[in-house]
């Protein structure tokens, strides 16, 4: 309870503040030569259950790519999350949901408790992926090098968003303060 307590009051003084909400991605020239014509698409990832997935299933669509994790103050948009997916979904919109525990430990360990905590909290039916790093440094995720280069920002906090076009090079960021059903993210949705 404690944790919990703790993690909201974390939560809630990025969100007013917005400390901790995005931090700058490395942009050495390596980086921006190796991302430069690189595509969200060109990568393969595990599912939350350990199943292979391509991206390159996602394209043709706009996806969202957010950090997620179940013991934030921030995860009630799980349910803003899956009300725009329920809206746009039939549009060719995709959201991408990425757990990590990188801001406070705030995610759990087991893919099965992720699932049934998302499953049973918030009825998300969006593609979950298997944890993952979104800081930078050794270990960091494909596919948040990728975004975070393209973008220069990467997530200081959980629900950071990404929107990708449907060509998955193009890449707009959105701080976690921005709640998914915000006029600013839906009018760069739609």
């Amino acid at each position: 309870m404690l944790t919990r307590v703790a993690s909201a009051v974390a939560a809630t003084v990025a969100a007013v503040t917005g400390v901790a909400c995005s931090q700058t991605a490395p942009q050495t020239p390596e980086l921006k030569a190796k991302w430069q014509d690189a595509s969200l698409h060109d990568h393969k990832v595990k599912t939350l259950e350990g199943k292979d997935a391509d991206l390159k299933d996602y394209a043709g669509k706009v996806t969202l790519v957010v950090n997620v994790a179940s013991q934030c103050g921030l995860t009630g948009q799980y349910a803003g999350l899956q009300k725009i997916y329920d809206t746009y979904k039939a549009q060719g919109f995709e959201i991408l949901a990425f757990p990590s525990g990188d801001f406070g430990g705030q995610e759990f360990s087991d893919a099965g408790k992720i699932r049934e905590f998302c499953t049973t909290k918030f009825s998300v039916t969006f593609p979950m992926f298997e944890k993952c790093r979104v800081k930078s440094g050794d270990g960091q995720s494909e596919v948040f090098a990728l975004l975070g280069t393209k973008t220069g920002e990467l997530p200081g906090w959980n629900f950071g968003k990404y929107l990708v076009s449907r060509d998955g090079k193009t890449v707009q960021f959105f701080a976690s303060t921005v709640t998914p059903e915000s006029t600013r993210l839906i009018d760069a949705l739609e």
